[in-house]
């Protein structure tokens, strides 16, 4: 054990989205789902051994649901560790926090991290990203550089993530966010009404598997154009299954919309873009990193962005003995 850990690990963002669990409590997706880390907006936290559990997050101190979802964390660390060592939690996000952009992959696998050194526990990465996992799903993947899939598994030992390759693949994604505040049903809330409601998610689970298979098909071969059309085809349906819960899941702006629409413009004139959405408004455009400073230039003329940036791909998780210097 140490007396402090840090780690700093970057969000992913799914092409071929995780949206629905069949055990909730270990955190066992519906279905297996792939993503890329990013470049941006990366997690730092740090664990550090204290007389009581405490955590904070951008300054503030945690309470309520969030500060018990820390605690649950720590209590399967200390498990796994034989420790009943109590910890402070300090975590800054770089980008928004329960926006539909991937913060909860970004803190869990940052948490995930610390804490395991910070308790003395040596994984491997495959262990770490099912640890990751118990914190919040997609966290599992932001344990790896670049792409990667989450295999849905049939218990806890085999629900983890990998790196997948991509030989030829520059991408990039252009992140706009149309509205950076918090979302107004939880991915949590929003995912289990849609599994509880919706009669498409039968459906849903189905054409997933076929889109997984056609994106490692077209990574594979290094098809961008593929790879795009995959991920867009899949985050459109992801929404279309949540509009059928009761009552429906409507995360798209009219803004998402405008954006959505000048990708499609974008492609129309020959330009390489495709668009994907988590649960939020934000819209993520995957395109090649050669052309990602024309497609942000044309969003932006949209007017209807609060901020745009591009993303290349992202390192793994990383850690270090104690605090933030």
């Amino acid at each position: 054990m140490t007396p402090s850990s840090t780690a700093v690990a970057h969000p992913n963002i799914a092409l071929i989205k995780y949206w629905g669990k069949r055990d909730d409590r270990l955190i066992l997706p519906a279905t297996s789902s792939l993503s890329l880390t990013l470049d941006v907006h990366p997690t730092t936290t740090t664990v550090a051994l204290a007389e009581a559990d405490s955590a904070s997050l951008d300054g503030a101190p945690m309470t309520g649901d969030a500060l018990e979802r820390v605690v649950r964390f720590l209590d399967l660390v200390r498990e796994l560790a034989g420790s009943e060592a109590r910890a402070s939690v300090v975590s800054t996000n770089a980008g928004p926090t329960a926006a539909g952009l991937a913060s909860s992959a970004s803190g869990f696998a940052a948490l995930a991290a610390a804490a395991a050194h910070a308790y003395g526990l040596d994984l491997d990465e495959r262990a770490l990203s099912r640890l990751a996992r118990r914190g919040s799903g997609s966290a599992s993947r932001s344990i790896y550089p670049g792409f990667a899939q989450w295999h849905a598994g049939s218990d806890d030992e085999s629900s983890f993530a990998e790196p997948v390759e991509a030989p030829g693949i520059d991408a990039a994604m252009v992140v706009a966010v149309v509205d950076g505040g918090p979302k107004h049903v939880s991915s949590r809330a929003a995912m289990r009404e849609t599994v509880r409601t919706s009669p498409f998610f039968a459906a849903w689970i189905d054409s997933s598997a076929v889109d997984l298979a056609d994106l490692r098909a077209a990574l594979a071969a290094g098809d961008l154009p593929a790879v795009g059309d995959v991920a867009e085809r899949n985050a459109m349906r992801m929404h279309a299954t949540m509009l059928g819960a009761e009552p429906p899941v409507r995360y798209l702006s009219p803004a998402s919309v405008a954006v959505l629409d000048r990708v499609r413009q974008l492609r129309a004139e020959g330009v390489g873009a495709w668009a994907t959405m988590d649960a939020g408004p934000n819209v993520k455009v995957l395109t090649d990193r050669a052309d990602a400073e024309r497609v942000r230039a044309a969003v932006a003329e949209l007017g209807v962005t609060s901020s745009l940036l591009v993303a290349g791909s992202g390192p793994g998780v990383a850690v270090r003995e104690g605090a933030v210097a």
